[in-house]
């Protein structure tokens, strides 16, 4: 009798839009559809069906959304739709009527259930296909770490509680549990994220776990605190200036965390932060600063802004340009103000034409890149630590505790072919040049092993 024909795993493909945030809930998706057999395909010719995970904030992003479904349905002809533009189904069935499903952001079971409506899995139960830590589309050496869901703010050029929902904070011990195991695969840096990370644990009312023997609060400090204990690099990204943040910069200059802040100031002119509904008193903020620098020196803080929000005028933009410059901020990105369907800010009076906004954000990006690449000159003859991103056979591109990856500064290692994506090097900076430096590696660090006690 002639053995059974293998039947072949069913293939998704998955198109992530937006942040690194809707990129966590990508990687959930595919975790979960792993689990259950499907097989990943990197094309969309190889795939059975294609996800696209959708961006819904800005309404350039939701243009791009809508493309990018077009594009998946030419391509494959089968696709599902979910992500933050998902709640808006309407928009995206009258311009593409064909999608098989639609679904809003983190609802990862609908998901799920749509695929399996598209192509029914194969069933192995004897079969392990997810490795403990999940599935990542990030390279093997670094990976997100999402805290929380939602938002509790109410800014008025932003949408985010209306589209994700309140917060909606994880459990610490699951966090942490998470961050174990993504070490122990050999993860050696992990980015902090969420929407407002600062907020964590505040609808959990700061419960207090036991963890590996000893209390654990659902607050940043602890868990930033807890997170330094896996002896791999931590970064934290969407940080605001709650004052409790204070208490962190300790463990950043005590080595257990890095020397980064990721905060997103959006301005600095008093009547436009109002407007915004953001805190106005910059003038405290840069004390703050201040202070976090002489408690570490080697603090790099990255921000991002909006200049053209409405009724900004030219005497707001210098106030903020002033600001920047008091500020002394190593890392940052800037937007030009876009109204968000559904946001409060689209009502306001005097908005600003677009060719002002475009100069202005040209005024701003040249004033941030001249304090920039003061910092990156001031580097030149310093040795700094470097991860490596990449090696290709020209030499390895890599970055420093100061730089994020995608969105900060690169380190190049020009004829540094004899190294690996997430090797840990010393490199005597060279020369530098805006955000980037170039140098010479002239030690190899063994990474220590993640400290775990169980």
């Amino acid at each position: 009798m002639p053995s059974p024909r293998p039947q072949v795993a069913p293939k998704v493909g998955i198109v992530s839009l937006g942040c690194a945030k809707a990129l966590v809930d990508s990687e959930r998706i595919l975790t979960r559809l792993r689990a259950e057999g499907y097989d990943i395909s990197g094309s969309y010719d190889g795939a059975d069906v294609v996800i696209v995970n959708t961006c819904g904030f800005l309404d350039s992003a939701r243009a791009e959304s809508l493309e990018a479904i077009g594009e998946a349905i030419a391509e494959n002809g089968k696709v599902i739709v979910t992500g933050c533009m998902g709640g808006d189904e309407k928009t995206i069935r009258a311009m593409h009527p064909s999608v098989l499903a639609v679904s809003g952001p983190h609802q990862y079971q609908a998901v799920v259930e749509a695929v399996h409506a598209a192509v029914p899995p194969l069933h192995d139960p004897m079969q392990s296909l997810v490795p403990p830590e999940g599935l990542h589309l990030t390279p093997s050496h670094y990976a997100y770490l999402k805290i929380s869901e939602g938002c509790h703010n109410s800014c008025s050029f932003c949408i985010i509680p209306d589209i994700r929902g309140p917060l909606a904070s994880r459990p610490v011990t699951d966090i942490l549990g998470e961050a174990e195991r993504l070490a122990e695969a050999g993860v050696r840096e992990l980015l902090v994220i969420s929407q407002d990370t600062s907020a964590y644990g505040l609808d959990l009312r700061h419960a207090e776990s036991q963890w590996r023997g000893r209390p654990v609060r659902a607050h940043l400090t602890d868990l930033a605190s807890a997170l330094g204990d896996l002896g791999i690099w931590v970064r934290l990204h969407y940080v605001y200036p709650y004052p409790h943040v204070d208490e962190v910069i300790p463990l950043m200059a005590e080595g257990r965390i890095l020397p980064y802040l990721d905060i997103p100031f959006q301005h600095a002119a008093p009547n436009v932060l109002k407007a915004m509904r953001r805190p106005a008193n910059q003038e405290k903020v840069l004390g703050r600063i201040r202070s976090w620098r002489e408690t570490c020196p080697d603090l790099a803080i990255r921000s991002t802004f909006i200049v053209g929000f409405p009724g900004e005028t030219e005497d707001d933009f210098e106030a903020l340009l002033d600001w920047l410059d008091e500020a002394q901020l190593d890392r940052v990105g800037c937007f030009k103000y876009e109204n968000v369907k559904g946001a409060g800010a689209n009502a306001f009076a005097d908005h600003v034409d677009e060719d002002v906004k475009e100069e202005r954000h040209q005024r701003f990006m040249e004033a941030a890149r001249q304090i920039a690449d003061a910092k990156a000159q001031a580097r030149v003859g310093t040795v700094v630590e470097v991860i490596i991103d990449e090696v290709d056979d020209e030499g390895a591109i890599g970055r420093s505790k100061a730089d994020s990856p995608e969105v900060d500064g690169e380190v190049y290692m020009n004829g540094e072919t004899d190294l690996a994506p997430g090797d840990l090097v010393r490199v005597a900076v060279e020369a530098a040049e805006d955000y980037d430096l170039w140098g010479e590696v002239v030690e190899r660090i063994t990474p220590p092993r993640p400290r775990f006690t169980r």
